[in-house]
């Protein structure tokens, strides 16, 4: 199972930009969809958006469409999520994910097998 580790969290103002990192213990090149999800206080953890195993295809929640950007570097066995303009809504823990499912459209946390700790996101007004 691939060990994944998030970085990039912290505090930042209404309108900002954040870059999350994702480093996945072993080669993630056409052998993982990667994602990531997010939850806030309260909440039940919730897809933020998936890059498929080829690069290809990108895959993102509606409140993030347009301003949040996944990528991967499967040289390094990296992800990113580009996080700008960002809102008070976004502030979460952001978790990062592997799932061996190659197809689709839509994604759910139970697709993914292998999840990360987590970082905080804190967005202020």
């Amino acid at each position: 199972q691939v060990q994944l580790e998030e970085s990039g969290g912290g505090l930042v103002q209404t309108g900002g930009s954040l870059r999350l990192s994702c480093a996945a213990s072993e080669r993630t090149a056409n052998s993982y969809t990667m994602g990531w999800f997010r939850q806030a206080p309260g909440n039940q953890r919730v897809f933020v958006a998936a890059i498929s195993m080829s690069g290809r295809n990108t895959y993102y929640a509606d409140s993030v469409e347009d301003r949040f950007t996944i990528s991967r570097d499967d040289a390094k066995n990296m992800v990113y999520l580009q996080m700008n303009s960002l809102k008070p809504e976004d502030t979460a823990v952001y978790y990062c994910a592997a799932s061996t499912r190659r197809y689709g459209s839509r994604w759910y946390g139970s697709d993914f097998g292998s999840w990360g700790q987590g970082t905080q996101v804190t967005v202020s007004s």
